[in-house]
């Protein structure tokens, strides 16, 4: 695994040159692509070479891409987006984060996986209504990684930005939560039973931003105790992290919102004036080095584990049509959240179309998916899930900037 991790993160070093050299997209955006193309290109060798081709398809299904993602990169990721959050301008827009983070990933949950039921139904895949819902929750939350830069350079309000980046913070983990009461629900053949879902949510979302709360307060008071030691505050910063994902999954917790609440604690405590300059800049220089890094080789492993998928055309049309119902799924349930919260903080026309189309889909949801039981239901689902992501980063990630300056400058 060590030597597979390895050549995986020299890909990445290896596209990321590529793209700043040639393609000069957004970092996600262009490793992404070539990745594909890398991908697309293993894959042509079927026509020459059948045994390189099975040797490069057993190579890609060796990649753990749900230890890799759950047990190493998540928690890393989450807390180096939050670190960077204003805090103080998260807590002004936190009912409208907390509700679409939320009330949004179930309302989501239940429209994409009602919907998916009855096409996958309709063109004859067999699938059950909870493994729909399964579906649902994994492609529900939003990964804004791809997009933030852009929505910048568009000039979209603040306001809106931290919309984004606070929902898809913790939306993650909410996601997470969600996907995991239901997979268990649909594996024990259990009835359906929201006060079950309902509880493990509480427990593990709870749990969570305790977890998140103790140890952002405990690193906060570790790295203002070393002002004038700025290695030694990042690397407390970072056990923090390692140490309390790895707790928080002993503990049966929701490690990624404890990451999300931690980084938002640290990160703000740099604001302090006590803090030293020296100690602001290793911190944030070293988590937005990881940040990139670590995205990089997160959208390779999408583009490598591409080559285990079988062409079905079936469950390439529903992850078509699984487009259109999650872009509309997310439409609808910002316009239902919208009608309880307060007109100040009700998103108008444009800015619910900026939320829709800014609302990415990535690494998390194909992990989830690579997570599921062996079956057939869970190609369907990797299929459909698979299609999905790579439509959002590439084609809604490209055309997010053009789409803020249009609809700003409508207003």
């Amino acid at each position: 695994m060590f030597e597979i991790f390895v050549g995986i993160i020299a890909l990445a070093a290896f596209l990321s040159y590529l793209n700043a050299k040639f393609l000069k997209l957004p970092e996600t955006i262009g490793v992404m692509i070539l990745s594909i193309i890398v991908s697309l290109l293993f894959a042509a060798s079927y026509f020459i070479d059948h045994a390189y081709f099975n040797y490069v398809t057993e190579f890609a299904r060796r990649i753990d891409f749900k230890t890799i993602l759950f047990d190493f990169l998540l928690g890393i990721l989450l807390f180096a987006g939050a670190i960077h959050v204003n805090l103080k301008g998260l807590l002004k827009e936190k009912i409208t984060v907390f509700v679409y983070a939320t009330f949004g990933v179930i309302i989501s949950t239940f429209i994409i996986g009602t919907v998916f039921y009855y096409v996958a139904s309709s063109i004859g895949l067999d699938i059950s209504y909870l493994y729909s819902l399964v579906f649902g929750a994994l492609i529900s939350p939003t990964d804004p990684v791809a997009v933030l830069a852009l929505l910048k350079k568009a000039g979209a309000p603040k306001h809106m930005e931290i919309k984004i980046v606070g929902e898809s913070l913790f939306n993650d983990g909410v996601g997470i939560v969600v996907f995991l009461s239901v997979l268990s629900l649909a594996t024990m053949m259990h009835e359906f039973d929201v006060s079950h879902i309902a509880s493990e949510f509480g427990k593990e979302a709870g749990g969570g931003f305790l977890m998140g709360f103790i140890l952002g307060h405990l690193g906060k008071r570790c790295i203002k105790s070393v002002n004038k030691q700025a290695v030694i505050a990042v690397h407390i910063s970072l056990a923090i992290v390692m140490g309390g994902y790895v707790l928080s999954n002993m503990l049966h917790i929701s490690g990624a919102i404890a990451m999300v609440v931690a980084g938002l604690i640290i990160g703000h405590s740099l604001h302090a004036k006590t803090v030293s300059e020296d100690l602001k800049n290793h911190l944030n220089i070293f988590w937005k080095v990881l940040d990139e890094i670590f995205n990089a080789v997160l959208f390779v492993l999408i583009g490598i584990v591409m080559i285990t998928l079988e062409f079905d055309i079936y469950h390439l049309l529903l992850g078509i049509i699984s487009i259109i119902v999650v872009l509309l799924a997310r439409y609808i349930a910002i316009i239902l959240l919208n009608l309880f919260l307060k007109k100040s903080h009700r998103a108008n026309k444009s800015e619910r179309i900026i939320l829709t189309w800014a609302g990415l889909r990535g690494g998390i949801s194909i992990a989830l998916a690579l997570s599921l039981p062996e079956g057939e239901v869970k190609d369907i689902i990797l299929y459909a899930t698979y299609v999905v992501v790579v439509f959002s980063i590439i084609a809604q990630g490209l055309s997010i900037e053009k789409l803020v300056s249009k609809l700003l400058k409508r207003n």
